[in-house]
């Protein structure tokens, strides 16, 4: 594949159905993000997928970097997924009732992460940080919980807190429509910053059920923990009583097979995993020592339930895409990754633009600055508006990357060499492109 010197895409469908879809859903999207409002514009329809391909209702192909926000480790319609999900389909979309897939996604997922002794399956990553929460403030019998700015959890109203004033703080409603009493026992603190957790903890220690984090940020652009970072969380919370929650719904079965917890080798008390586990259909768990999932209702009693939780089509999309995540597999994705944040690097060189690549495993970002990036006030110094023409210019030369300069890039086993090599010959171009503007 060879990147064109100029390309002039029609897009004529996709601009007709988004008038259609803002007369019907707010923005015209049924996420914030696909509206690209952050990068400004309009976004392309998709009319289907194959591989690390999309094409739009235009007939135009990109190269996805997107990957349905991290789901399809394998591409699109992987066909040995698909026909499990037909196969799945013809017996029944959903029961109501256990059936056999659930045990065996769950015997799958508790092999590979074994301080998930037992879980519970959900219908998004939402739903399973809500219920991990409550679970862990039934656990302690405390109410605080504390987050990190720049993580994301979903968006039930006390995980929708930011920052105020100070290092560390109480959380203020980041969303219209919650009150600031949802989010009074919401603390919280910068990513990466130990210090200030350890400060909320002296403070309010007998009060805080939980820590809850992404160990590896993925919703402010791709940021690892740093040193001790994550055994100072881990040792911090046993100190003082409290619970850690890993939100793993971005890096479970991603970053490594048994998650970050594998790969940085600390161990939580609960996790909550979602994206890949479904194959790429909704789904979501939440799961840890038994002695605390054996509070969860019927056994006891923290209540949570799903009408759709654990239905056959989801389990089957799972279990065919955790049944090819060989460590095979695992070391291909490094090498792209690899590959592709070494060619971001040179084509940044190339063309004097500072910047810098955050990298683990197959999940990666650019970041416009000229500093390295460990943290939500560094990632938000990126230039959104250059990484905005970036994208455009991009997309024009057929590659899609998330429409926000705060979102992580996802490379599946399906993107080829020729297809990073692809990426790379239409980056410069585009930067340069980028820059005039």
């Amino acid at each position: 594949m060879t990147a064109p010197a100029e390309v002039i895409m029609q897009l004529s469908r996709s601009k007709n159905l988004m008038k259609r879809a803002k007369r019907l859903m707010p923005a015209g999207v049924n996420s914030p993000v696909r509206a690209f409002q952050a990068v400004g514009g309009d976004p392309v329809f998709i009319a289907q997928a194959e591989g690390p391909i999309l094409t739009d209702v235009d007939g135009n192909s990109y190269v996805d970097y997107v990957s349905s926000w991290g789901p399809l480790i394998l591409g699109h319609c992987h066909p040995d997924v698909v026909r499990a999900v037909e196969e799945a389909a013809r017996k029944g979309l959903t029961y109501g009732a256990p059936h056999e897939g659930e045990l065996h996604l769950a015997d799958i997922i508790t092999k590979a992460m074994p301080w998930i002794e037992m879980l519970r399956f959900v219908n998004s990553g939402t739903e399973a940080a809500m219920s991990a929460i409550r679970l862990a403030r039934a656990a302690t019998g405390r109410t605080k919980i504390v987050k990190f700015e720049g993580n994301y959890h979903g968006h039930v109203d006390y995980l929708l807190a930011k920052a105020g004033s100070g290092v560390a703080t109480f959380g203020l409603p980041d969303s219209a429509g919650v009150p600031p009493g949802m989010t009074r026992d919401s603390m919280v603190a910068p990513f990466n910053h130990l210090d200030s957790v350890e400060g909320l903890f002296k403070e309010e220690g007998e009060r805080i059920a939980t820590v809850i984090v992404e160990p590896v940020a993925g919703n402010m652009g791709v940021v690892p923990p740093a040193e001790g970072f994550l055994t100072g969380l881990r040792e911090l919370t046993r100190r003082y009583g409290a619970l850690l929650i890993f939100d793993e719904v971005m890096t479970g079965f991603r970053v490594s097979r048994g998650g970050a917890a594998q790969l940085y080798d600390v161990q939580p008390d609960l996790v909550c995993l979602g994206k890949i586990i479904g194959g790429g259909l909704p789904v979501g768990a939440y799961g840890g020592r038994r002695e605390l999932m054996e509070l969860v209702a019927p056994l006891g009693p923290v209540y949570q339930a799903g009408t759709l939780s654990g239905n056959p089509v989801a389990m089957a999309a799972g279990l065919a895409t955790l049944g090819k995540l060989t460590a095979e597999l695992y070391a291909l994705l490094e090498i792209r990754g690899k590959a592709l944040e070494e060619g971001i690097l040179e084509a940044l060189r190339s063309c004097g633009v500072a910047g810098q690549v955050n990298r683990v495993g197959s999940m990666l970002s650019l970041f416009l600055c000229d500093k390295p990036v460990n943290d939500s006030q560094t990632a938000f110094s990126t230039d959104r508006a250059l990484y905005a023409r970036l994208f455009h210019a991009l997309l024009d030369r057929g590659i899609y990357l998330p429409p926000s300069a705060l979102e992580s890039w996802f490379i599946s086993a399906a993107h080829s060499e020729s297809h990073i090599e692809h990426t790379l010959q239409a980056l410069t171009p585009a930067l340069e492109e980028a820059l005039s503007q």
